[in-house]
């Protein structure tokens, strides 16, 4: 638990870093385990279509349900809650430094938020990282008919340093404008044996909104 405050930290701090860049978006290309679709602003959206190791991977697994924020996850069996709290909620697998955290943040904004622009900030900024090397994945995803952003980071130099897949989007929920944060992360070397049931944890968020 020593380990969490820093890694949302760190994490926000990647997250929210070149806002103010504005990028023109490019549409990305299929990979497996998603499905897309246009929006109404001309950009690609994939939907979940979990594929067979990912579905594998949350075999006999459980229900989380948030229900302090009308949220629910599936989550591999052996997997343990650490925080449950109002407006943070963590999930981590066994293990040490190469286990894997599910960090879900929500944070509350005025009625009068910019969601859209905002929104399109985040993509913009893992753009940006995208082509500094430090993202290998970046796409609009539709979890639960919520539309967000999708982005992996690049595997760390350093095999513990922490590598993580996120996803934000912006509902409506208890009459507030929220924007969820998701974050799924192990160590670089733990990456490649948790992504499976990471992607699964991912899709199979439901949500109020």
């Amino acid at each position: 638990m020593k380990q969490i405050p820093a890694l949302l930290l760190l994490g926000f701090a990647l997250t929210f870093c070149n806002l103010g860049n504005k990028l023109k978006p490019s549409s990305n290309s299929n990979v497996p385990g998603e499905t897309s679709s246009t929006s109404s602003d001309g950009g690609a959206v994939e939907r979940p279509s979990p594929t067979s190791a990912q579905t594998e991977a949350l075999a006999g697994g459980q229900e989380v349900k948030w229900d302090q924020q009308g949220m629910s996850w599936t989550v591999p069996p052996k997997w343990k809650e650490s925080s449950n709290e109002s407006k943070m909620l963590v999930w981590r697998s066994p293990g040490s430094w190469d286990a894997a955290s599910m960090i879900v943040s929500i944070s509350s904004m005025d009625e009068s938020f910019p969601t859209d622009a905002s929104i399109k900030a985040f993509y913009d900024g893992a753009k940006t990282r995208s082509k500094n090397g430090e993202v290998d994945e970046l796409k609009w995803l539709e979890v639960d008919g919520l539309k967000g952003v999708q982005f992996r980071e690049a595997n760390p130099e350093k095999p513990d340093g922490i590598r993580r897949l996120q996803w934000m989007g912006y509902r409506k929920y208890a009459g507030q404008v929220q924007l969820v944060n998701l974050i799924l992360s192990s160590s670089g070397k733990g990456f490649p044996q948790h992504q499976d049931a990471m992607y699964g944890v991912l899709y199979s968020m439901k949500m109020v909104h």
